[in-house]
């Protein structure tokens, strides 16, 4: 049995556009995750600006282990978008579920009276609307689409 199996295109009869801009999001989740597992404070400082002069260690293992979880997520939305695009409108509204839940905490609920809010935060709300309109896209069947 092969690591992956056949891919799933043929089946798919929503938009290109969500499934390449699945992809994008996927190398774009990766990334971050590199980042927060790679640099030596997580990005946590140098990229978001918070202050890590209290309990640096915790928040930089924190900002590794949240990379150490983003890497396969975005992997996984490569090769869904790549190969298995029948699951693109689930993997983009999981997408939306993430984002929402991670404005919602940003801005309305843990992060909300914070003094700083990082670019994510700001993100976040951005991708969740996206991500919405990218599921409409990709679940509803392409002009000519048997």
């Amino acid at each position: 049995m092969a690591l992956l199996p056949p891919s799933t295109n043929v089946d798919y009869r929503g938009a290109r556009l969500s499934a390449w801009a699945l992809m994008l999001m996927g190398v774009l989740t990766a990334a971050a995750g590199l980042v927060h597992y790679g640099l030596p404070d997580g990005g946590i400082g140098v990229i978001a600006g918070v202050d890590l002069s209290t309990r640096r260690e915790t928040i930089v293992g924190m900002a590794a282990w949240i990379g150490a979880i983003q890497i396969p997520h975005g992997v996984a939305e490569v090769l869904v978008g790549w190969r298995y695009r029948t699951l693109t409108p689930l993997f983009l509204a999981l997408i939306a579920l993430e984002r929402g839940l991670m404005a919602v905490d940003g801005w309305l609920l843990k992060g909300a009276r914070a003094a700083h809010h990082p670019p994510e935060h700001y993100a976040s709300v951005v991708v969740t609307a996206l991500s919405l309109v990218l599921v409409a896209l990709a679940s509803r069947p392409r002009r000519g689409a048997v």
